[in-house]
């Protein structure tokens, strides 16, 4: 029985992270929720993951270069599981007073604060981010993004220790 190549696995990955932005979107856009800071920055790893499976489909590289794109999406699936367990521990603790004086705006807040301040923000989090507004199955969605993420680290190791 042979495996499936390393390039249509990361192409099928790619799909699947085609997959999760579609569903995000269609949540932001027809379902009506907004997407707190955390939530954006799991988006951005999700892209991140999504982007570096297509360069590897379309290179296909030989086992090194499989390797090191393998390096790549552990990296950004394990920021993505990084941020989803941060809100997922923000949603499940008591709410901080001072929580609800951030700014929640991404946009404005990666305009008007330094760099330095806007990152340690978005990753401290927002009151928004310590709201479930949606639930599948009693699972919200950092519940459901963190379990994509755990199968996106599974999924880079096995392409990093994979033989074929």
């Amino acid at each position: 029985m042979s495996l499936a190549s390393p390039r249509s696995l990361f192409f099928l990955a790619f799909l699947a992270c085609v997959a999760m932005m579609g569903g995000a979107l269609y949540l932001e856009h027809v379902v009506g929720l907004e997407p707190c800071p955390l939530c954006i920055v799991q988006r951005l790893c999700v892209i991140g993951f999504g982007v570096f499976c297509l360069l590897a489909a379309l290179h296909n590289p030989g086992r090194g270069g499989r390797r090191a794109y393998s390096v790549l999406t552990f990296v950004a699936s394990g920021a993505g599981a990084a941020a989803a367990i941060r809100q997922i521990w923000l949603q499940n603790t008591p709410p901080d007073p001072m929580a609800s004086c951030m700014p929640t705006n991404f946009d404005y807040m990666l305009q008007a604060l330094p760099f330095q301040k806007f990152v340690a923000w978005v990753l401290h989090g927002t009151a928004d981010c310590a709201e479930v507004s949606w639930t599948l199955f009693g699972m919200s969605l950092p519940e459901w993004c963190l379990l994509a993420f755990i199968g996106m680290l599974i999924f880079s190791a096995y392409q990093f220790f994979r033989r074929a």
